[in-house]
């Protein structure tokens, strides 16, 4: 049987520890990066496309992989951002009938390497405990000495800008002409889906590189800017810190969302930090301190602002809170009409409980 006869993988860890798997498709490969886990049991296809995943090895923790196929629809980004796959079963045949192609042959397009029949669930209780870390995905599995080597050399996320990676290169614009509102976006890795929800209410947005100067924003004549999402340390991207800076000086609507959020804090002075594992699914629960209501949403993060400088911040007020672990999920300027949240409400997968804020924010560009 195919099932039984494809070739024989692994995943190495940086700490040596190694996990057994084998190859999807039966093909030979290797891929580094920082592996990391999802929780959602849907959305695999927008999970592999957003690009705050580029340069991570994911953990999918839903037993079933590919089960329902693929769709041009469903992809938050040009190609695939995740540097290789790693789950427990990987179903070849799919059975959606508006599929158009097989996980399988969506990854081969993309030349993604994965590797299934790992224990997913020993896998990820391990990086929960030890957190997460630089590792290797392989069917060089006789090669351990050598693999530790050339994991030795794979940098580590904190520190790394990688925002770069995934930005566009040039300004474009994304919905109509005769929209009533324009808004500037500073693309650190901005998903398809955030841009939808801004044109379907009455916004154009004009996509800019990640280190693009204030004033190549403010002579697009937006009424409102927006950071948004991304991969990487949000610390070394100091041309964005200087145009968010520059952006507060305006007294303009600014929203910010994931690394568009950090960024919004380093532009105060609050630090960040790496977390042990991060936060990755599409039920994580929020606090909305304002309201008093919860919300249950999509994240995807490895990062967070210091919850006590923010607390201290004469000019800042936290708005959102992550009831698992009580880190910063939202903050607001105080007097300004400037907020962003550690999460994503535009789904992509995942629940609409957020969808509001984008509400929220169109409306602090009507009052312009």
């Amino acid at each position: 049987m195919k099932y039984q006869t494809r070739k024989e993988a692994l995943i190495l860890l940086e700490d040596g520890t190694i996990f057994f798997g084998k190859s999807v498709g039966d093909k030979d490969g290797t891929a580094f990066g920082e592996v990391c886990f999802n929780t959602g049991m849907t959305g695999y296809q927008e999970i592999f496309t957003d690009p705050s995943y580029y340069g991570q090895l994911m953990v999918t923790t839903n037993a079933h992989i590919g089960n329902y196929g693929t769709h041009p629809d469903e992809t938050e980004s040009k190609g695939v951002k995740i540097a290789g796959l790693i789950c427990r079963n990987f179903s070849y045949p799919f059975s959606r009938v508006s599929a158009e192609q097989s996980l399988e042959d969506f990854l081969d397009d993309h030349s993604l390497f994965a590797i299934s029949d790992v224990d997913t669930r020993a896998l990820v209780a391990y990086i929960r405990d030890n957190g997460a870390m630089n590792a290797v995905i392989t069917t060089r599995v006789d090669e351990i000495d050598q693999l530790k080597k050339e994991l030795t050399q794979v940098p580590s996320m904190k520190g790394l800008e990688l925002a770069s990676k995934v930005s566009t290169t040039e300004p474009y614009v994304y919905g109509e002409d005769d929209a009533t509102y324009r808004v500037a976006a500073l693309d650190l890795g901005i998903k398809r889906n955030i841009l939808r929800h801004l044109a379907q209410r009455d916004c154009q947005i004009k996509v800019f590189p990640y280190n693009t100067p204030f004033e190549t924003l403010k002579a697009y004549n937006p009424n409102g800017y927006f950071l948004s999402n991304g991969p990487g340390d949000p610390e070394p991207l100091a041309e964005a810190i200087q145009t968010t800076r520059d952006i507060l000086a305006q007294d303009k609507p600014l929203f910010g969302i994931c690394l568009g959020h950090q960024v919004l804090a380093l532009a105060h002075g609050v630090s960040t930090f790496k977390m042990h594992n991060g936060h990755r699914g599409i039920n994580h629960p929020i606090k909305n301190l304002v309201t008093g209501k919860g919300e249950i949403t999509s994240q995807n993060h490895g990062f967070a602002i210091n919850r006590k400088e923010t607390e201290d911040h004469p000019d800042i007020d936290i708005t959102h809170l992550h009831l698992n672990d009580h880190t910063v999920a939202g903050i607001k300027v105080k007097g300004k009409p400037v907020f962003s949240v550690q999460y994503h409400p535009e789904a992509g997968p995942g629940p609409n409980d957020a969808a509001y804020l984008f509400d929220q924010f169109v409306a602090s560009l009507g009052k312009q």
